[in-house]
């Protein structure tokens, strides 16, 4: 409990405040990355983060073969900590994203607000830790998660631990899953 207490305090934190932790920088550097930050239209410190388009198989995670695309796309990411070789350990996420999740067999669809906040921890081994607060689109094949297979909303303040393997377990302190293979089938 006091690792999720922990990340979601960096997430209040980097979210409420947007201003990028002090740096070995001068004041100089500092202020020219400020300005092409909000030049960019970001709070210094972010970056864009944009989501790709993706296809999933039939079985995979709906009985159906399934198209998600970003309708939306505002997220952002700040990376708080790096690992020894430079690459990102701590990473914040935040910004508006709908997903248009297409059934491609009878083309209906489901706009996902997906908009959540984030603090992930990749770690060495493959593996990665979520804390979370807000909805976030998890997608769980058979067996691979202690959600069933499926495609889901999983909204509210939760942790997300995903195995080297891929395994999904989410934990949730607060919250409640929508069955988007359900919405669209």
């Amino acid at each position: 409990m006091r690792r999720i207490a922990v990340a979601l305090a960096a997430v209040a934190a980097t979210t409420l405040m947007g201003a990028a932790p002090a740096s070995a920088a001068a004041p100089a550097e500092r202020s020219a990355g400020v300005d092409a930050g909000l030049a960019a239209g970001i709070d210094a410190g972010w970056e864009p983060a944009p989501s790709a388009p993706w296809d999933v198989a039939a079985g995979l995670r709906c009985d159906f073969p399934v198209h998600g695309e970003p309708v939306v796309d505002e997220v952002v990411r700040r990376v708080l900590d790096t690992h020894p070789d430079g690459r990102p350990k701590l990473v914040a996420y935040k910004g508006d994203l709908i997903v248009r999740v297409t059934n491609e067999e009878t083309g209906d669809s489901y706009d996902a607000d997906v908009s959540g906040t984030a603090v992930v921890d990749y770690r060495t081994d493959g593996s990665q830790f979520w804390s979370v607060l807000g909805p976030v689109l998890v997608g769980v094949g058979e067996g691979a998660g202690n959600l069933d297979r499926g495609l889901y909303v999983v909204d509210g303040v939760y942790t997300l631990d995903i195995s080297p393997s891929g395994y999904k377990k989410v934990t949730m302190a607060h919250g409640s899953t929508t069955d988007i293979c359900e919405q669209i089938d």
